[in-house]
This record gives C-alpha cells, structure tokens and sequence, in this order.
C-alpha cells in the first residue's frame, strides 16, 4: 500500500555556496546542502530511494533518482535521526532543490517523506 506524505519523517536542510569549486565565468555554482532526517513517528523505517527536482534561475530542470542516500539507505527507530550532505551545480548563482524520500516502515507500508522547496543562493543575491 502506497499514501500520500506522512508527517512521521522531518526533513530539515542547511545549505552553503561553496566559491573554492565555483566558476561563475563558466555558469558553473556549486552549492552543498546537509539534510537531517529524522522519525517523529512510532513505527521504524528505511529510507529506501530519493528523488530530487533541481530548478535553477532559468528554468532548467534537473531531475535526479537513486537508490539512499549518500550509498546508504538509513534504518531510523522512533526520535532517531540522519545526517548526511551533498551537494548540487547549477548554471545559475540562484536556484531551489525539492523533492520526496520514498519510505518503508516496518508494517511493510510504503511512505513518501517531503522534502519541502530550498533555495541555493550565493551569498548578497536577493531572487
């Protein structure tokens, strides 16, 4: 059986520029973002998949999917949590990242867990 978002997995998202591998010349920004997961619910579950929407200022998408999370695919009982960064390149200095873990709890029911829209901005611009 496969729901709809379950606000039993928190997502929280700290994200930075990274300037020392960018190279605005060459429409290149890379920015790295760190993701806490963590269960609020009362049932374990594995993260099984992820699956990004990557939008940066001039509209291209990037759509990425795979298996975990960083080659991992994080057990988390009631109140534990994973942390883990990454990172992502744009073409533009502004963009935005979104998207959804695909769960399992140990019932056997299938979950996605949100990922609400984050902005990947360097530092002083404004939209």
């Amino acid at each position: 059986m496969i729901s709809g978002p379950n606000p039993r997995i928190r997502v929280d998202v700290e994200t930075a520029y990274v300037e020392d591998q960018s190279d605005p010349g060459d429409r290149r920004f890379v920015f790295a973002y760190t993701i806490t997961i963590r269960n609020q619910g009362s049932t374990p579950a594995r993260l099984l998949t992820r699956h990004w929407i990557i939008t940066d200022a001039d509209g291209k998408v990037q759509e990425v999917r795979g298996d975990g999370v960083v080659g991992e695919q994080p057990y988390l009982k009631p109140g534990q949590g994973f942390r883990y960064s990454s990172g992502a390149v744009l073409e533009t200095p502004v963009g935005s990242m979104q998207g959804s873990y695909q769960m399992i709890a140990d019932d056997g029911e299938r979950f996605d867990a949100p990922i609400a829209p984050f902005r990947l901005a360097i530092p002083g611009v404004l939209n």
